[in-house]
């Protein structure tokens, strides 16, 4: 995919410059991260996704049966009581594990990870044909999103907001949630 396009674009108009060659290959080296990048937290945030559905919904449908079923009869009060804590069992798993926070996580690790892609490869299309001094220049700044990109610990930190213990004698102080800076494509 990137050796051709990026290839083609590193084969044309060089005049042999090493330190353009250089340059470029070191943005051609992103382009490949990211893509890995992107593959990776797509696949991390369909796993989160289907956990999320396979927990979730169990537990609800379980909720609803065990109700009825309690409703039903006397006699059915121990199925339903089953029912009841498989149901509350998948509902503490789904809560315990996150997976919907996971899963928003990993979506935008994914939008992170693409638009540094796009970013480089507009820096290949453009300024590896303005020469290296302006090559070098869009490379640092890709260095800069590059580091930009969120790992998933920030991002679920941020979600859960700080939490102060309140010392002896003191009502806690108002917790006051944050909310993370708008993601790339928000």
């Amino acid at each position: 995919m990137i050796e051709g396009n990026a290839g083609a674009a590193a084969g044309a108009g060089t005049g042999g410059d090493p330190r353009l060659d250089a340059l470029r290959a070191e943005v051609e080296k992103i382009i490949a991260e990211a893509q890995i990048g992107a593959r990776r937290a797509q696949r991390r945030a369909k796993l989160w996704h289907a956990m999320y559905l396979s927990l979730g919904f169990p537990a609800a449908v379980l909720a609803g049966i065990s109700g009825a079923a309690g409703l039903a009869s006397a006699g059915a009060r121990v199925p339903a009581a089953i029912l009841a804590l498989l149901s509350a069992g998948f509902s503490a798993g789904s809560t315990f594990l996150r997976s919907d926070a996971r899963h928003m996580t990993n979506l935008r690790r994914r939008y992170a990870w693409q638009n540094l892609e796009t970013r480089a490869r507009l820096v290949l299309a453009y300024d590896a044909y303005e020469g290296p001094e302006r090559l070098h220049t869009a490379l640092l700044v890709l260095h800069e999103l590059r580091t930009t990109v969120p790992s998933s610990a920030l991002i679920l930190s941020e979600q859960q907001g700080p939490y102060q213990l309140p010392t002896t004698g003191q009502t806690p102080p108002a917790v006051q949630p944050t909310t993370p800076p708008p993601g790339p494509g928000a």
